[in-house]
């Protein structure tokens, strides 16, 4: 069994290919930048989720030590160490040690 194929044949099945593979390719950038925002936006519904949650129980320990210790020198611990976490973690948060940027590396020259 042989095919006889016309050049105009062999040039529209290449056009054909060309085309669903262009298809392909767009989809799957389309795809990539959807998967990327969903990640994004599930990291601040996290971060939002912890924040909220330990925020909560320190609340709830220090409401039950100020309602139900009478030492004072535990009140004050317990007053006191959320504060130095929370300094703590503010001084990370906006201490500048790395620039975090994400590398997106585009045709036609520049830096990466």
């Amino acid at each position: 069994m042989t095919v006889n194929l016309t050049p105009t044949q062999i040039l529209a099945g290449v056009g054909v290919m060309l085309a669903l593979f262009m298809v392909w390719r767009w989809s799957a950038r389309k795809a990539r930048r959807a998967a990327d925002a969903a990640r994004a936006s599930s990291r601040v519904v996290s971060l939002a989720g912890r924040v909220l949650f330990t925020g909560a129980a320190f609340t709830g320990v220090q409401w039950l030590v100020i309602t139900h210790v009478h030492n004072p020198t535990l009140v004050l611990v317990v007053l006191g160490v959320p504060d130095l976490i929370a300094a703590y973690v503010l001084t990370r948060v906006l201490t500048v040690t790395s620039m975090d940027t994400t590398s997106t590396r585009r045709r036609g020259g520049g830096h990466p």
